[in-house]
């Protein structure tokens, strides 16, 4: 069986894995990291039945040599520093966190491959989220104008979302130069054009913050008198990411280095 240490075990997606972990056949529950709850027993901190794990409120070097995997639900600085121990520890990682930039995964992959081991992360395990940037880098070979709208709650820290970025990064590499003025040439309020994300042919990001949404990502393309758009619309369950990440954290073990997103899972 797989051990696995969950951190961020009681964060909305945490949770959720948890309870799937623990009535799985071939995943055990190792550890469970989180701010809140420090000493007590997950399970039953989570309104389940005790499970034997305690509630720790930092990855140790020794909890990391006793897993796996590790899968990453926290924020963008404690995974940068969850991944150091995990993957000195010979322990694979699963990143769900937002937040981290390239720099980071170039670090990350740089690690995962001096210590042979496997990191898997995305900006959104949902199965659907993946068909989104599969289709929008599709549809990108045949229209040149494209721009990214996406909605999530006003709570929501990290501006864009990891899916939001990592879909405008593939698309940056694939798309060809658009009709649209360069934001330098525009006058007036030039933030409003949203951010130009990508390192190739960067493609402009709009954020919105509203309540009422989890997660929404609409890319939009346009040519002469026509448009196309293909959204992405989480729901209030986390349940679509659970199982885009458990795919992610049974393959994590047979690779070495980092891959982003799941689509070569799928």
């Amino acid at each position: 069986m797989l051990k696995i240490i969950v951190a961020g075990a009681t964060g909305w997606v945490g949770r959720d894995l948890i309870a799937e972990i623990l009535s799985s056949n071939d995943l055990m529950l190792a550890g469970a990291i989180a701010r809140k709850g420090a000493g007590k027993d997950i399970a039953s901190y989570l309104g389940m039945d005790e499970c034997g794990v305690v509630i720790s409120d930092a990855l140790s070097d020794e909890l990391a040599a006793s897993a796996d995997v590790l899968i990453d639900y926290t924020a963008a600085a404690v995974a940068r520093e969850n991944c150091k121990v995990a993957l000195k520890n010979a322990c694979a990682v699963v990143i769900g966190t937002s937040g981290l930039q390239s720099d980071d995964f170039a670090a990350i992959d740089a690690s995962a491959r001096e210590y042979g081991v496997g990191v898997i992360a995305a900006g959104n395990f949902s199965v659907t989220a993946v068909l989104m940037k599969r289709f929008a880098l599709e549809a990108a070979r045949y229209l040149n104008d494209v721009e990214i709208v996406e909605y999530a709650s006003p709570g929501k820290k990290d501006t864009p979302s990891g899916t939001s970025l990592e879909l405008a990064d593939a698309l940056s590499a694939v798309r060809r130069p658009g009709t649209s003025l360069a934001v330098d040439a525009l006058e007036g309020f030039r933030t409003t054009r949203g951010a130009a994300l990508g390192r190739e042919e960067p493609v402009q990001v709009h954020s919105v913050r509203l309540p009422s949404y989890s997660l929404s990502v609409e890319t939009l393309f346009a040519a002469d008198d026509e448009r196309l758009s293909i959204r992405h619309d989480a729901g209030s369950s986390a349940r679509p990411y659970v199982m885009g990440t458990l795919l992610a954290t049974r393959h994590v073990i047979k690779i070495s280095g980092l891959i982003r997103g799941i689509e070569t899972l799928m």
